[in-house]
This record gives C-alpha cells, sequence and structure tokens, in this order.
C-alpha cells in the first residue's frame, strides 16, 4: 500500500504539473494576452492543451480569459475578482475558485473581456463541458489504477491545482514576496518552480504581453523554458516581446 500511495501522490503531482503548463501556455500568456502582442501557438499545441485542460480542470478558455482581464483592467482594486488586498487574503487564498464562479456570473464580462476569443466546432462539443471533461479524465485514471486509488489520485489533484496552486497565485502573490516593479503584485521564486512561472507575478503585472515572466538571475520560469523550446520546433511564434529588463 505504501507504494501505491506514493504511486498515486506522484501521478496527481504529474497531471497538476501539466494542468498548470497548460493554463500559463494556453489561457495565460497565449488566449489572454495574444492579441495584445504576446504569444501565438500553433493550432495543434492550442488544441492539446485545450484537451489536457478539459480533462484535468474543466476550464472554458473564453471564461477564464475574461475573469483574468478583468483582474488586470481592476488589479487590487474594488472590482478585481480575487483580490485579497480588497476581500482578504485567507478569502482568496482557500476561496479563490468560488470568486472565480462569482465573477462569471457578472452579466455580459464574456463580451466586455473577452469579444475576441472565438470559439469554435471542438469547444461547443467537447471543451466547454467541463463536467464530461472531468468525468471522462477521472474513468481514465480509474481505468489506469483501480476505481478507489484512481478517484484518490483525481482528488489530490483537484485539491493541489484549486487551492494550492492556483489560489496562491492570486493570494500569497498579492501579498508576500518580493518586487522588482512598482505594482500590487509580488514574486515568489519557489511558488515560480510549481506553477509554471506564475509565482513571478510582480514581473507579469508589470509587462502583462511580454511571454517571459522572469527577469533577473535567480527567477526561473519554467513555462518559458516550453515555451522556448515550442519556437524553436516551430510551434509557437512571438508577435512581440520585451527581452531585456526595461529602462
Amino acid at each position: 500500500m505504501y507504494y501505491q500511495l506514493l504511486l498515486v501522490f506522484g501521478v496527481a503531482m504529474l497531471l497538476s504539473q501539466v494542468a498548470v503548463l497548460a493554463t500559463t501556455i494556453q489561457l495565460h500568456r497565449a488566449a489572454t494576452h495574444a492579441t495584445l502582442g504576446g504569444l501565438v501557438l500553433d493550432p495543434k499545441v492550442a488544441w492539446a492543451c485545450n484537451l489536457i485542460l478539459w480533462i484535468t480542470t474543466g476550464q472554458r478558455r473564453r471564461q477564464w480569459v475574461a475573469v483574468h482581464r478583468k483582474h488586470h483592467v481592476f488589479t487590487d482594486k474594488v472590482g478585481d475578482p480575487h483580490s485579497p488586498r480588497v476581500l482578504g487574503f485567507w478569502h482568496v487564498q482557500l476561496g479563490n475558485v468560488f470568486y472565480y464562479v462569482w465573477a462569471l456570473r457578472e452579466k455580459d464580462i464574456l463580451d466586455k473581456y473577452a469579444p475576441d476569443i472565438q470559439e469554435d466546432k471542438w469547444d461547443r462539443w467537447l471543451f466547454n463541458h467541463g463536467k464530461l471533461g472531468l468525468l471522462l479524465g477521472t474513468v481514465a485514471l480509474c481505468s489506469l489504477m483501480g476505481m478507489w486509488w484512481g478517484l484518490l489520485t483525481a482528488l489530490i489533484h483537484a485539491v493541489t491545482y484549486i487551492f494550492v496552486i492556483a489560489s496562491s497565485i492570486n493570494g500569497l502573490c498579492h501579498t508576500y514576496g518580493y518586487r522588482n516593479f512598482d505594482n500590487t503584485a509580488t514574486n515568489l521564486r519557489l511558488l515560480a518552480w510549481i506553477t509554471g512561472g506564475e509565482g513571478l507575478h510582480n514581473n507579469h503585472h508589470e509587462y502583462p504581453t511580454r511571454a517571459k515572466f522572469s527577469f533577473f538571475p535567480g527567477e526561473w520560469d519554467p513555462g518559458w523554458s516550453i515555451i522556448k523550446l515550442l519556437i524553436r520546433v516551430n510551434l509557437a511564434t512571438m508577435k512581440k516581446t520585451l527581452w531585456t529588463v526595461p529602462r
């Protein structure tokens, strides 16, 4: 049983990291900021990321983009969907997912903040049906690992992704850490290692269209490491970026 539990935990952490990388590369750096001059993924890579997100998180691309863009418009002010400075640290750290759901209840949020995100047949047939994706992902885990072990793996992954990784980006990275630039977000290097680079949040808020989140030695952006590989094999391009520290 000891080895089985280690396997369950290892698979759950792997799933969370795969979901994190798909989130930061596709939803964040490409879908949210590409129209402003950022990363553009090859359609095959974008589709693969959407598939990964469908079966591991159930998130809808247009919804995620709308909420995140609103966060940038009202960062740490009234109107920010999940600001710990407005709502309180523990409210966001523990309840980030609920604030995300509440934000989507706002009338016209999709049309106002994500009018450029066009949904295709894959979105209509598959990716907009998050519960179906999660069900299929869980069934696949159960078929590979056994019913109860598969369910436990899915649960650990869900808790890690929702209540540790995503919430820490919006909670910890607007409360604790250091700042390279004069904005209300913060950097946490260790958190960046497990969030695909998203822990370098102060850097990102200063230059949101910059696909590379790291600026200085000691700052590692795992998502950018993957993006560089995609660019090298012609599966991604940059419309515009800032390669050096702005003065």
